[in-house]
């Protein structure tokens, strides 16, 4: 007897024992079961998930000759036979991406008026249905509008979004989703167990996690593995045959990443050099772990310990800063994106772990310069782009306060004897409504709570009272509980309690809504203008009669 691969041995034959999909499982039962069927159904999801299987099952459940219209047909008599093995006559299965023609699809539909031959429904399997051209979806749409009763259709799609809205409106859509993990591994296990094989729990999750959510990946590279291995499946030899690396080639990289020890970085990445593996990869597996550092700093709880290393990442996540976390992040990102053009895989990987120490933040030096390590270690200087502004305080009482020093090196002047200290000055209005915006960036105000404070206008401050001017035109933005939380946010920043007054009203200033939104407008209006004026856009409105669409001009910093 020929030797049959796992992904067909183990394709599912009814509803109970598919894995994942519960959600579209519940609804195709019920339906089945309580006789409500659909003339159509589309079935969307990456590779590998289930989409033709459950379409089968379903083709079975609507002609099985014992149990009839049911959620769970016998797999016994000729007709659920003839399906899992692919001779139904009346299951006209289509691979759409081999017959996007017109004429194709006309052919396949001209027989659709007549009843079937042997079972209750004739039933039509289109997979990758979105391969279809726009004439070949005229000519499902015409018979999807007024179908006959004893013909069903089954839709399979990776790319829904490729499919005409009216063929959309006219199916019943299932989505099918990734299959976790933690699924597919137990899944796989199983299966080690039924087929008598010897496997690791550790080899069993790498092909779990290679196959990215789609069973059908996970059951080939199964079989592979068992083929490698001579009929076990051992971590080792998985590796080897996927071109990954040990987890803790990877923790070495980033405790050295964490360090700022750009030796031991380069000591890795040549221990690595010595395995061959696939450079990509091995980015891809430092990303990965990073995630889940970052999970790790954020919510501790979450974190699971699918892959066993749960204590190592927690490690991580106390070695590495959350800034620093993120920045490696996003450069290894980038650096996968751009590892191909590298003249060679290690060397791009070498460069992406540089360039993380090259630009890992650290702490701030005086006079507002960034600071950043070096792959030496040592730290270098930056200068900022612009000097360091200080803030003004609300009231502006601080500022006077330091407009009143004498300059460095200088004795502060001393009051004449027996003079009183002059009475505390009411600032210039001027200064309150410019302090305003810079509050609320000191408040560190979000949502709703942002909206009501940046359409206000600062009307006065005094001591503990402080009134606004609520723009009239968002008086909607007024409530009760955003007034309280703008409170509560400054009584914490001056440390005692607030009195807070907002009216509504024609503030006597800008309010910071409208002032970004006339600065907006002012570089929009200076970025059109420098489009029209550039000479080189008028050499080409001159030469080609071209026109400028101003709508698509968008200015940048």
């Amino acid at each position: 007897m020929s030797y049959q691969v796992l992904a067909r041995k183990w394709r599912p034959r009814n509803f109970h024992e598919m894995v994942g999909q519960e959600h579209v499982l519940r609804a195709l039962v019920n339906s089945l079961d309580r006789d409500r069927l659909h003339h159509a159904y589309l079935f969307t999801g990456t590779r590998g998930v289930g989409k033709t299987t459950i379409a089968r099952i379903l083709a079975k459940s609507l002609n099985c000759e014992t149990a009839g219209v049911s959620s769970q047909p016998c797999g016994e008599c000729s007709a659920c036979r003839e399906i899992d093995e692919g001779r139904f006559v009346d299951l006209i299965e289509v691979d759409a991406a081999s017959r996007t023609k017109v004429e194709d699809t006309r052919e396949l539909l001209e027989n659709v008026q007549y009843a079937p031959t042997r079972g209750r429904y004739k039933v039509y399997l289109i997979d990758e249905v979105h391969m279809l051209s726009t004439h070949s979806f005229n000519a499902l749409l015409k018979t999807l509008e007024e179908p006959p009763p004893h013909v069903k259709f089954l839709l399979a799609t990776t790319d829904p979004q490729r499919l005409p809205v009216t063929i959309l409106s006219r199916c019943l859509q299932f989505n099918l989703k990734r299959l976790p993990l933690a699924l597919i591994s137990e899944y796989l296990g199983r299966i080690i167990e039924h087929e008598q094989l010897e496997a690791e729990p550790a080899a069993l999750q790498q092909l779990a996690r290679a196959a990215d959510g789609s069973m059908r990946d996970a059951l080939s590279l199964l079989d592979q593995a068992i083929a490698y291995g001579g009929g076990a499946v051992r971590e080792p030899e998985v590796r080897a045959m996927l071109g990954t690396i040990e987890q803790d080639h990877v923790v070495g990289l980033l405790r050295a990443l964490a360090a700022g020890d750009a030796r031991a970085l380069l000591d890795g990445v040549a221990h690595l050099a010595e395995q061959v593996p696939d450079f990509g990869t091995v980015l891809a597996d430092l990303l990965s772990t990073l995630q889940r550092v970052a999970v790790a700093q954020t919510l501790p709880e979450a974190v699971d310990d699918t892959l066993g290393d749960r204590q190592v990442v927690m490690e991580l996540a106390q070695q590495l800063s959350p800034e620093d976390t993120q920045l490696f992040y996003q450069i290894g990102l980038i650096g996968r994106r751009d590892l191909p053009l590298a003249p060679d895989g290690r060397g791009g990987l070498e460069m992406v772990l540089l360039r993380m120490l090259a630009f890992r933040p650290a702490d701030a030096g005086a006079g507002g310069e960034v600071r950043t390590t070096a792959p030496t270690g040592r730290p270098a200087s930056v200068t900022p782009a612009r000097p360091a502004v200080s803030e003004a305080p609300v009231d502006g009482r601080a500022g006077r306060a330091a407009a009143s020093q004498p300059p460095p090196g200088e004795p502060a002047p001393q009051p004449e004897p027996g003079a009183a200290p002059p009475p505390a000055a009411t600032p210039p209005r001027s200064e309150q409504d410019g302090a305003w915006p810079t509050l609320i960036d000191k408040l560190g105000l979000k949502g709703m709570v942002r909206e009501l404070a940046a359409n206000c206008a600062l009307r006065d401050h005094d001591g503990d009272r402080i009134e606004l001017v609520l723009d009239a035109s968002v008086v909607q933005l007024r409530s009760d509980a955003l007034e309280q939380r703008l409170r509560q946010a400054l009584a914490q920043h001056y440390g005692r309690d607030i009195r807070l007054v907002i009216e509504a009203g024609d503030p006597h200033s800008e309010t910071p809504a409208r002032e970004q939104a006339r600065r907006e407008q002012e570089r929009q209006v200076a970025a059109v203008e420098a489009i029209e004026g550039d000479s080189n856009v008028r050499a080409l409105q001159e030469t080609f009669d071209a026109r400028i669409q101003t709508d698509s001009i968008h200015p940048i910093d």
